[in-house]
């Protein structure tokens, strides 16, 4: 691989977690993409490759985004619990150092774990990979469900509304005043029903597609909270690649009701109308946050398809849909006229 000097940060780290010696010199490395929240670094250790992370305080994007760096610890609880619940639904954990805010990690080659947004761009939805991601996020919720040590562990509550809560909901509800008090009401539903782990950013570019199923990445967001949230989050970005890729629209929607279908079947914590009421009612407030709040999709740049997210997000917030299937009706409609 192209080598670069790694940053002084991120070998002190390695030498933290016991993965490169004091006496070693600094080894290679090189940068990878794909985040705005962290620096991660491919570092080619004497034992093989390892893939360390590090936090900023200073999210890489336009608007004045910070949170802080501790979140590198949670990142690293919810792999080892979701791996407990679904062995290989995240990359191993190697190591963890709280003073500089990083973290190790099994590194997963691209020929074999193929970036799951990459794919999508390519037309390539699977429905029936769709059904599995759906299956795992149900599995490792129903793992920490009601679970006092679980959430002991998840004191995040800070973290979760400054990177996802007030970035999405409340900066797009300055946006749009006459639906501020939906976006709020959205806010404080998501923050009264602590149920189980979620995730907080199930994001198609943090899913890989390996050869044993899901592997779910960048838990920063990793929160005791809302299962909903992981739920409408995976399911906004089905509908809004529709946009980006029209030629796959009814692969994308097939791969929205397979995803939904396989994670409602499977959840039994509460009443399945409960769950699925606050995850269709979220999603309209995030369809309208990945254009009007502080992390717009990169992918939407016309604005024909803004107003479009922006006409039937609108309507569904104001119509309170009970079923996910209200809302890819509403959005199927929207993408016929």
């Amino acid at each position: 691989m192209d080598q670069e000097t790694p940053p002084a940060e991120i070998v002190g780290a390695l030498r933290s977690m016991g993965l490169l010696a004091a006496n070693a010199p600094s080894p290679p490395g090189r940068p990878l993409t794909g985040g705005v929240s962290s620096d991660i670094w491919l570092m080619e250790l004497p034992g093989g490759p390892v893939v360390v992370k590090r936090a900023l305080a200073r999210l890489k994007v336009a608007a004045e985004w910070r949170a802080p760096v501790g979140r590198n610890l949670y990142e690293a609880r919810w792999m080892r619990r979701a791996n407990a619940a679904v062995p290989g639904s995240a990359p191993a954990l190697l190591g963890q150092d709280d003073a500089s805010g990083a973290l190790a990690m099994a590194y997963l080659p691209p020929d074999t774990h193929r970036v799951w947004k990459t794919l999508l761009l390519e037309g390539r939805a699977d429905a029936a990979f769709a059904e599995a991601l759906g299956g795992t996020l149900a599995r490792i919720h129903a793992a920490t469900v009601a679970d006092p040590v679980v959430a002991a562990e998840f004191p995040t509550d800070a973290i979760f509304f400054d990177i996802r809560l007030e970035p999405y909901l409340l900066a797009t509800a300055a946006r749009h005043p006459d639906r501020a008090d939906a976006l709020r009401a959205l806010v404080a539903d998501t923050q009264a029903n602590k149920r189980a782990l979620v995730h907080g950013d199930v994001s198609p570019k943090n899913i890989l597609v390996g050869p044993d199923g899901p592997v779910i990445l960048d838990a920063e967001c990793a929160w005791w909270g809302d299962p909903a949230f992981d739920l409408a989050f995976v399911l906004t970005h089905l509908l809004l690649k529709c946009l980006w890729a029209p030629c796959a629209r009814g692969d994308f929607l097939a791969c929205f009701a397979a995803l939904a279908r396989a994670y409602l079947a499977q959840m039994r914590w509460e009443p399945v109308a409960a769950l699925e009421g606050r995850a269709a009612r979220l999603l309209p407030g995030l369809l309208l946050a990945r254009v009007d709040g502080k992390s717009p999709v990169e992918y939407i740049t016309e604005d024909a398809d803004r107003a479009r997210v922006r006409r039937v997000a609108r309507a569904l917030l104001a119509a309170r849909p009970r079923l996910l299937d209200d809302v890819a009706t509403a959005w199927r409609e929207e993408l016929a006229r």
